[in-house]
């Protein structure tokens, strides 16, 4: 298990890094020590040593080798165990990519499991950097570093999806339509945004149960802080819904656009026909094996001409008039 990343604090100070999980417990017998220890997509064995040293719950365990956990926030005799994902939009594809995140969570220990590189560490060591005065407070200061890093990852999401959807609304109006990659980039992203918003729903729920005062996951200190997260995430969560509503108004209006360009030609067509239609009925009397005035006669076809022009430049006026042409 050397390839996971630790860290001990010592009363709130950093006190070293990256050593082996095997002295975990060592650290833990010293009453001041607080220990944080980072897997990225481990063995059943690594989830196992460390459940067994640790205490962690086999249900819990089982959950963060698992794939595709939705978030929450599950409560355990000696530990909780959340689960999160950031997220983060690709602008080539317009897929979501998602990174699960499940901590497991002791009074002076937090074990975090990322299902894959996709969500690297570096911003949460920083956060936690920025602030050595909260570090004090304990395991808290830990998890709201995390849960502020990946509720920023939302942040960034949101954006992408707004400046998106922007471009959309304008390429709609325009008289060229979608070409098909275009559309299936559109599904993507509208696909997108429906798993995004299923994620940060649940995120509200799981961040409210730690701020539970009863639970005591944290600590007044930094209460603010965790407050401060959660309205973030409930300001994701009404972005998502205002996007959502963007979305079905994007697709109502561009359906009402197609079906007026549609009758829009449909006018032309059908007017160009009944103007090419007038000669046609003139030559097909005309050429009937039949007599007829003018029969033979050059004045007649004159007339059928005459016939012809006015017809057809009678109809054409009518149809510009009326913008049918």
């Amino acid at each position: 298990m050397d390839d996971a990343h630790t860290r001990v604090y010592r009363n709130g100070v950093l006190e070293a890094e990256g050593f082996p999980v095997a002295d975990v417990s060592e650290f833990l017998a010293e009453a001041d020590t607080m220990v944080w220890i980072d897997f990225c997509a481990p063995s059943k064995a690594q989830l196992h040593e460390l459940a067994d040293e640790l205490g962690l719950h086999e249900l819990a365990v089982e959950d963060a080798l698992s794939p595709h956990q939705r978030p929450k926030l599950d409560h355990y005799e000696s530990h909780l165990f959340l689960s999160a994902h950031a997220v983060r939009v690709d602008g080539e594809s317009g897929r979501l990519d998602e990174t699960e995140i499940d901590t497991f969570i002791g009074s002076r220990w937090i074990v975090t499991v990322r299902k894959n590189e996709g969500f690297t560490m570096a911003p949460v060591l920083h956060r936690w950097d920025r602030s050595p005065d909260l570090a004090k407070s304990g395991v808290s200061f830990l998890l709201y570093g995390l849960l502020d890093v990946i509720v920023d990852s939302y942040f960034e999401t949101i954006q992408a999806f707004d400046d998106y959807y922007d471009e959309v609304s304008e390429g709609i109006f325009s008289e060229r339509p979608l070409d098909p990659a275009q559309q299936r980039r559109w599904f993507v992203m509208r696909q997108a945004l429906v798993r995004f918003h299923r994620l940060v729903i649940p995120m509200r729920e799981a961040i409210s149960g730690l701020m539970r005062r009863e639970h005591s996951a944290v600590t007044e200190t930094l209460y603010p802080y965790f407050q401060d997260v959660y309205d973030h995430v409930l300001r994701v969560s009404e972005s998502t819904d205002a996007l959502r509503d963007l979305v079905s108004t994007i697709v109502e209006t561009n359906l009402s656009l197609r079906d007026y360009r549609q009758n829009q030609v449909m006018k032309k067509v059908t007017s160009w026909a009944a103007i090419i239609a007038v000669p046609t009925l003139i030559t097909g009397y005309y050429g009937m094996n039949v007599p007829y005035p003018g029969n033979g006669e050059q004045w007649g076809v004159i007339v059928s001409g005459l016939l012809i022009a006015v017809l057809s430049s009678g109809l054409y006026v009518l149809f510009r008039k009326r913008d049918w042409l």
